[in-house]
């Protein structure tokens, strides 16, 4: 027993910063070794650019261009994973009347995308209509990292992909993960001390506001990275009523609204997921 004390008391967090699909990553894993730790950021980020070469569309060659350019003319058949990343993406779309949308090109273009799940095919029916998933891919990509970790046995870590990341296990210390420990860029967020640990978060900032409005700053909280950081934008476009009113119709999901003179505004399902 001694020795297992001794090794859990040299636990650290490893933290590397690296710049993948055109995002700050930082990976955070807590191990005792550090070339260990090294080894397994190396599969984080090799993950991260297999997502990144799935879904840019800056490569020629990708499926995702192809995708692009058969739009109107004939189905591309694609990957399971790529399916269902689609599938999912539309769903969201659907949810949210369209304020969520990898597609563009077209009015109501979510709506013009035609999956056919027993050949993996997907059409966009609309010439000029394009896919893009710049809303979901960090998030997938987050989400993807910390599975492969979690398979080479990283027990505790967090994957930041620039304010939206995902955070499993306890902290060397044993504390959990809060969004501050995890983002020291929100730290003097009012919802900085929330606990994180085996939760997403992402956050989305009115920027452009010179003057006091409906929702100043979001914080999205789920069970993956994928669905928060997807849903950032659409509920910042509804504002609090609504778009509390949406979270609270919602499972694995929550939401704090922050308005212009620093008040809070949670989805009932806040205090339980934080």
């Amino acid at each position: 027993m001694q020795v297992v004390k001794s090794l859990v008391s040299k636990s650290i967090v490893h933290k590397q910063n690296v710049n993948l699909m055109g995002t700050p990553f930082q990976i955070s894993i807590v191990a005792v070794d550090a070339y260990w730790a090294s080894e397994r950021v190396k599969s984080a980020v090799a993950e991260i650019k297999r997502i990144d070469k799935l879904l840019t569309t800056l490569s020629a060659d990708s499926i995702t261009n192809q995708i692009n350019h058969s739009a109107g003319i004939a189905p591309v058949k694609i990957n399971g994973e790529l399916f269902r990343l689609i599938d999912r993406s539309l769903a969201i779309a659907e949810l949210t009347n369209g304020a969520f949308d990898v597609t563009y090109g077209t009015d109501l273009s979510y709506q013009k995308v035609e999956l056919n799940a027993a050949d993996c095919t997907v059409f966009l029916k609309e010439k000029g209509m394009r896919i893009y998933f710049g809303g979901i891919a960090k998030g997938y990509a987050a989400d993807r990292a910390k599975y492969v970790l979690q398979l080479e046995g990283v027990s505790s870590g967090v994957i930041n992909a620039d304010g939206n990341l995902t955070a499993w296990g306890l902290q060397a210390d044993g504390n959990q993960w809060t969004i501050a420990d995890a983002d020291p860029n929100q730290a003097e967020k009012p919802y900085a001390d929330f606990n994180i640990s085996n939760m997403a978060v992402a956050t989305s900032v009115n920027r452009d506001a010179h003057e006091i409005v409906d929702a100043n700053s979001i914080c999205v909280m789920s069970t993956c990275a994928e669905l928060a950081g997807a849903m950032t934008a659409p509920l910042m476009m509804l504002g609090v009523n609504a778009g509390t009113e949406l979270v609270d119709r919602l499972q694995q999901l929550a939401c704090v609204f922050v308005d212009g003179y620093n008040q809070m505004f949670a989805s009932k399902y806040m205090t339980a997921l934080s």
